[in-house]
């Protein structure tokens, strides 16, 4: 099985109203539950507000570590579900009914489900080998 992200949109400027924020996790408890009982849970979370974020960017030798969301966005990730799924059709599926649940916009994600370790020294030697082709920007074929 493959994994996916379900990935959870809120707008936190938009305040949820208190009947809405119980229906909200009526809907989650019971997909949940669904989730688990078809084998497809993996894990949960939920975060909080954007404004807590604390965004850490490399800057020469050193790290500029600044208060707030990394993006200007009005949207942002609110939560999400890690779920196995036997492919993007029933990944889909699950985020319909996240998306219902949650009353939410669910983005989905597949995770690389390959040797991340391979796939990283792969391009780091496909780096070294330097740019090839025509325009002398597109990359070699290969390890």
């Amino acid at each position: 099985m493959t994994q996916y992200l379900l990935a959870v949109r809120r707008d936190y400027a938009v305040p949820a109203a208190p009947e809405l924020t119980r229906q909200r996790w009526h809907g989650v408890v019971g997909l949940i539950d669904k989730m688990t009982d078809a084998g497809a849970f993996v894990f949960q979370g939920g975060l909080i507000p954007p404004e807590t974020a604390t965004v850490v960017r490399q800057s020469g030798s050193g790290f500029l570590v600044t208060d707030g969301p990394y993006a200007e966005t009005k949207e942002h990730l609110g939560g999400f579900f890690v779920i196995n799924a036997a492919g993007v059709a029933a990944a889909l599926e699950w985020a319909k009914l996240a998306a219902v649940a949650q009353r939410r916009t669910v983005e989905v994600r597949q995770f690389f489900d390959g040797d991340l370790d391979e796939a990283i020294r792969g391009l780091a030697r496909q780096a070294e080998r330097g740019p090839v082709g025509p325009a002398g920007n597109e990359p070699s074929a290969g390890p």
